[in-house]
C-alpha cells in the first residue's frame, strides 16, 4: 500500500477522503477542478455511486462519492439548485460532474449552491471510465479496511502474549489504553468500577477521569465519541453481560479501530473473567495499588480524598487508622483466600459504624486497610476489633 494511500486514508475508518480520490487515477485522468468546497476535501468517502435521475438523492444514504454527467440535475436553475440542496442534505462527500454533451462548463447556479452549502463540487474536463473511477476507489476503501483490521488484531495478538507471559485483566486494559491514547475502564453491569488504565488530560489519574465523567453519571449515556463494549459473561439473559470495557475520549478522539481493539480485547477478558473470576479481586487490586501509592507518597493530600471516594470509602473527619497484614501461602491473594478476611473484616467494622477501605497486593502478599475513626480515643478498640475479625476469618 503507497503512502498516498496512507495519508488519505480516512483514519476515523469509514473510508478515503475526498482529496484522496481525487488522487486516484481515474479521476485524476479527468483533470479534476475543485469548483467548490474545495476546504472540505477531507470528507470521508464511504462509497461510491453514478447516477442520471433527478431524484437521486433518495437513493443515497450519506457519505457518497456521485459522479454524473449532469443530465439529472435540471435544465432550469431553480431545478439545479434543488438538486444540489438535497444532496448536500443528504449528507454526500462530494459530487463529481464530467462536462461534455450536457455542460461545456457548470451552471452558475449550481457552484453557487453548492459553495453556500459547504459541498464539494468538482467538475472534470476530460471523459472517464465511471466504472473504473468505482473499482479504484472501492478498493482503495476495502484495502484500508484491512489496515485497521491488522491494526485491531495486532492488540489482540499483544494482549495474548501478555496473558501467556503471566499478565491479567490489569496488563490487558494497559495495552489496550495505550493503543487508544486514552483510559480505559472495566465496569460492572451496574457501573460500579473494577479497574482504570492509562492516564487522562496532562496526565490526570484515571480515577479522577471516571469520578468526573462516569461515576456520578452511571445511569447516564457516556460523553459523546466514547467507546463501550460489552465483556461477554456466556450465561444466558442478564448473565450474558459480565462487565463493560469503556474507552473515554478525554485525550483524543477515538476511531473505529479503537472500538475493534475493544471488542478483541473484550473477548480476552471474558475468558479471564470466566477463568478466575476476578470481578472482586481487581476492584481490590486497584484499591491495594491506591492505599500502596498513598503510603508511599505517590499520591498528593490534594488529591487522595476524591480518589478515596471514586473508591467507596467516604470516612468522617476523624483520624485514619491504616493497617497491613500479611498472608500466607494458605491465604494468598491470588488464591482469593483475603476474600474471606475482607468480608470478615467489613462486617465486624460495619457493625460499629466504621468505614474501610481494603486493598490486596497480591505480589508482596499483603492485605492493606484503612479505616475512618470518629475520634483518636478509638484507635486501639478498633485495632483488636480488626484483629479478633482477621483471626475469625483465617
Amino acid at each position: 500500500m503507497d503512502s498516498g494511500m496512507n495519508s488519505g486514508f480516512d483514519t476515523q475508518g469509514a473510508g478515503i477522503t475526498v482529496r484522496r480520490a481525487l488522487e486516484l487515477p481515474g479521476l485524476r485522468s479527468g483533470l479534476p477542478e475543485v469548483v467548490a468546497g474545495a476546504d472540505r476535501l477531507h470528507r470521508t468517502v464511504r462509497w461510491v455511486h453514478a447516477g442520471e435521475v433527478p431524484n437521486i438523492a433518495s437513493l443515497l444514504k450519506g457519505g457518497e462519492l456521485l459522479l454524473t454527467t449532469g443530465y439529472g440535475l435540471g435544465t432550469r436553475p431553480a431545478e439545479q439548485r434543488v438538486f444540489v440542496r438535497t444532496l448536500a442534505e443528504r449528507g454526500i462527500a462530494a459530487l463529481v460532474v464530467e462536462l461534455g454533451p450536457r455542460f461545456a462548463r457548470l451552471p452558475a447556479a449550481l457552484v453557487d449552491t453548492a459553495r453556500a452549502a459547504g459541498l464539494p463540487l468538482v467538475q472534470l474536463h476530460r471523459e472517464v471510465p465511471f466504472v473504473t473511477v468505482t473499482e479504484e476507489i472501492h478498493t482503495e476503501i476495502v484495502n484500508g479496511h484491512y489496515t485497521l483490521l491488522q491494526r485491531a488484531e495486532e492488540v489482540h495478538r499483544r494482549c495474548t502474549e501478555a496473558l501467556l507471559g503471566g499478565g491479567g485483566v490489569p496488563q490487558v486494559l494497559a495495552i489496550l489504553a495505550d493503543f487508544a491514547g486514552n483510559p480505559v475502564f472495566l465496569e460492572t453491569t451496574d457501573g460500579r468500577l473494577l479497574y482504570a488504565a492509562g492516564s487522562g488530560p496532562e496526565g490526570a489519574d484515571p480515577l479522577q477521569v471516571w469520578e468526573g465523567l462516569r461515576g456520578p453519571h452511571k445511569d447516564a449515556p457516556p460523553p459523546a465519541g466514547s467507546v463501550l463494549v460489552d465483556v461477554p459473561g456466556g450465561g444466558p439473559g442478564t448473565g450474558s453481560v459480565r462487565a463493560r470495557l469503556v474507552l473515554l475520549p478525554v485525550r483524543s478522539a477515538l476511531a473505529p479501530v479503537h472500538r475493534m481493539a475493544a471488542e478483541r480485547a473484550a473477548g480476552i477478558l471474558a475468558v479471564v473473567l470466566m477463568q478466575a473470576r476476578q470481578e472482586e479481586e481487581l476492584a481490590a487490586r486497584g484499591r491495594g495499588d491506591f492505599l500502596t501509592d498513598l503510603a508511599e507518597g505517590r499520591i498528593t493530600a490534594d488529591d487522595a480524598p476524591a480518589q478515596a471516594r471514586v473508591l467507596g470509602f467516604k470516612p468522617g473527619s476523624g483520624p485514619l487508622l491504616p493497617v497491613v497484614m500479611r498472608l500466607g501461602d494458605a491465604l494468598s491473594p491470588t488464591g482469593g483466600g483475603w476474600a474471606v478476611l475482607a468480608r470478615a473484616v467489613g462486617e465486624e467494622l460495619a457493625s460499629v459504624g466504621v468505614p474501610v477501605l481494603l486493598g490486596v497486593r497480591p505480589v508482596e502478599g499483603r492485605v492493606p486497610l484503612l479505616l475512618g475513626l470518629r475520634s483518636e480515643s478509638e484507635r486501639a478498640a478498633i485495632a483488636d476489633r480488626v484483629a479478633a475479625a482477621l483471626r475469625a476469618g483465617v
